[in-house]
């Protein structure tokens, strides 16, 4: 099973930027897919980014233009760039991954994002933006 460690959480002021980065271990399936989900105690996990094994894409129109998600392929590692952070992205930031699927479509993706939650998860990186 693949195995998912989050870094780079933190506390900053509005306006700022964070990276977080999620290192997998493990066996990666040759079709699988990465990405970024957050929650508040108030709230249901919710979908931030994705990115499968071919490099596609999907960003929550929430964040669109200001958080932007790569892969390290070689280092299994997925990187989240948040930039010009706000209050409401307080949360905490889980990374979750999914074996033996990917991006099909953009349907697909957006499905994959927003209501089909991956299988395997990190324990999560808190992130506090303070106005």
């Amino acid at each position: 099973a693949v195995q998912l460690a989050e870094f780079g959480g933190g506390s900053v002021q509005a306006g700022s930027s964070l990276t977080l980065s999620c290192v997998a271990s493990g066996y990666i399936f040759p079709n699988h897919y990465f990405g970024w989900w957050r929650q508040t105690p108030d709230k249901e996990r919710e979908g931030v980014a994705a990115i499968d094994k071919d490099d596609k894409i999907i960003v929550a129109d929430s964040v669109k233009g200001r958080f932007t998600i790569s892969q390290d392929s070689a280092k299994n590692t997925v990187i989240l760039r948040m930039t010009n952070l706000q209050p409401e992205d307080t949360a905490m930031y889980y990374c979750g991954a999914e074996m033996g699927s990917r991006f099909y479509s953009d349907a697909d993706a957006r499905r994959k994002l927003h209501r089909d939650l991956p299988a395997a998860w990190g324990q999560g990186t808190q992130v506090i933006v303070s106005s």
